[in-house]
């Protein structure tokens, strides 16, 4: 997709890390930044169908919650800690910015949150122009208890999806969503469970996403072919869904480990198809 040496061919520009011709499918390790940023010098107007993003929520600041009936800290990494709500909404505008430059002029973005993070990311698409669709409730039907007994438990998370701006004429594949809900129109009220054993068979990172989740959000608001992006690919269940279903891929990560883990998702999808 994207030249990774400069103009000269002397140095790396871009860290290519997988790539896949039969698939369409691109992973780059980096920072989404400075990626998206040289992205967009290449396609000004944007070239890509949909985008899913599940950003930091900034949660890794000493608290903890249950696993296994254990209590662990939610502690992630560096990545994941807040430097303050002033820091963490500009972070927002920022990346959301460039993915309404990289999207399509009928492109749509989807984003998952936690009460955390999800206000700010809202506010900010509403700054921006988005044109917001939907506010989907993702329930997760076994939530680890709250421990602190001084707050309801957390059970679910919201997925914001939006359009490029108020022009975009948006893909919803109304029939087919309505046909899985047994013919009945379906709601904004989703119960998924969380990654199987099977999805976390090379590792797992701290925020996986279930892939039937993406898949629906997926089948939902493209075609087949499309091009679908993850600005923070985690561990590549992004990827993992739209490989599947025949659409193009192209993610980006940071962390070392998270791109191992997802490399040998991706490479493990190759092999089976």
């Amino acid at each position: 997709m994207l030249e990774t040496t400069d103009s000269r061919h002397t140095k790396p520009v871009l860290n290519l890390v997988y790539k896949s011709e039969a698939a369409g499918a691109f992973l780059y390790q980096g920072d989404c930044f400075l990626v998206m940023d040289e992205m967009l010098k290449k396609y000004p107007q944007g070239c890509f169908d949909m985008i899913f993003a599940d950003p930091p929520y900034f949660l890794s600041n000493g608290g903890i919650s249950c696993q296994n009936g254990e209590m662990v800290s939610v502690n992630k990494g560096k990545w994941d800690q807040s430097k303050g709500l002033e820091h963490t909404h500009q972070f927002n505008l920022n990346w959301l910015k460039r993915c309404q430059a990289l999207l399509k002029s009928n492109g749509t973005l989807w984003v998952s949150g936690t009460h955390h993070v999800i206000h700010s990311i809202g506010f900010a698409m509403q700054t921006l122009s988005y044109k917001i669709l939907n506010d989907i409730t993702w329930e997760k039907p076994n939530p680890p208890p709250n421990l602190s007994c001084r707050f309801f438990t957390h059970a679910t998370e919201t997925i914001i999806w939006a359009a490029k701006n108020k022009q975009s004429k948006h893909i919803f594949e109304y029939e087919m969503m309505r046909t899985e809900n047994s013919g009945k129109q379906m709601k904004s009220v989703w119960q998924f469970l969380p990654p199987s054993r099977d999805e976390k068979k090379f590792g797992k990172h701290p925020t996986q996403k279930p892939v039937k989740l993406l898949e629906r959000i997926i089948k939902a608001s493209t075609n087949t072919g499309d091009f679908v992006f993850d600005p923070f690919a985690g561990s590549a269940t992004t990827g993992v869904a739209a490989i599947g279903l025949g659409r193009r891929f192209c993610g980006v990560e940071m962390e070392a480990g998270f791109i191992q883990l997802a490399q040998a998702r991706l490479s493990d999808l190759e092999k089976s198809q």
